[in-house]
């Protein structure tokens, strides 16, 4: 078989490994060759632990890239501690059709497996996000709730001012490759106009859902007036300590409660003389 692959490196900080987005076909209904488009994204650890991996195709459903996606991580799995992104791609090539067709026929059963899945809670993870800005805020919030629906993804899109977080919670391989959607897409807008990468994300907090975390039912964006209301709501999803340990060491955070206390000091000397 002739494989013709167009490969592109991206080159992440030291501590988040490298990105591989891989163009390739492969055969699918009809003899017909589909473009896939896969992200590999591999951690400074990689290969001893799985790459996060994403999927897209303009002729495939958002539920068929979904599926494909699962299937590679399955056999990743097989390969763990040895190279494999090529062994993936070679993969996918010779079994993309056979996905498709178990799609068509027992679409249902898959659906149902993944339902059930997603109700164990050692499955469940959450993970914490900062953005420096939005220039393009309608689009991007439009963006990121694709993406987390999608991915089957619940949470908090927050805004408080000039601050913003993304608080997400789901299944860890699904946030895996939110973050390779969000670091590899063109999500936002430069000071030109121009479409541009989120190259200004960091990942503050990332664990398996403890007892004491709240569900989310599901993604929800919201503005806040005052830093008493963010706090709340991380309070009442059970996360008071990520909300002390990570968001109240936030540039932003620590200036504005500067700014606060030194209002109040403003007023007490005011009231004072």
């Amino acid at each position: 078989m002739y494989i013709q692959l167009m490969i592109i490196f991206t080159c992440l900080p030291e501590t988040d490994g490298t990105v591989l987005r891989i163009h390739t076909k492969a055969e699918g209904f009809m003899d017909a060759d589909i473009p896939l488009e896969l992200v590999f994204h591999l951690p400074v650890n990689y290969p001893s632990c799985l790459p996060g991996i994403s999927v897209n195709s303009e002729q495939l459903t958002r539920a068929q890239c979904v599926t494909v996606r699962e299937k590679l991580l399955e056999q990743a799995e097989s390969l763990l501690s040895e190279p494999m992104v090529h062994e993936l791609v070679l993969w996918i090539q010779q079994n993309l059709r056979h996905i498709l067709n178990q799609l068509e026929t027992g679409s249902g059963n898959a659906k149902c497996t993944f339902s059930t899945s997603m109700t164990v809670d050692d499955g469940l993870w959450i993970t914490l996000l900062h953005l420096d800005h939005m220039r393009s805020k309608t689009k991007y919030v439009k963006t990121v709730e694709k993406w987390a629906s999608d991915l089957r993804l619940t949470g908090r899109l927050m805004f408080m001012g000039k601050m913003i977080l993304i608080l997400l919670q789901g299944d860890r391989n699904n946030l895996k490759e939110y973050l390779i959607l969000q670091k590899t897409s063109k999500v936002d807008v430069d000071s030109s106009g121009k479409k541009c990468k989120e190259k200004m994300i960091s990942v503050l907090f990332e664990t398996k859902v403890q007892t004491e975390h709240k569900r989310f039912l599901a993604f929800e964006v919201k503005e806040y007036s005052a830093l008493d209301e963010l706090q709340k709501e991380f309070e009442t999803a059970g996360l008071k300590k990520l909300f002390s340990e990570f968001v109240l060491a936030l540039p932003f955070i620590f200036n504005l409660d500067s700014l606060q206390k030194s209002l109040n000091q403003i007023n007490l000397n005011a009231h004072l003389t």
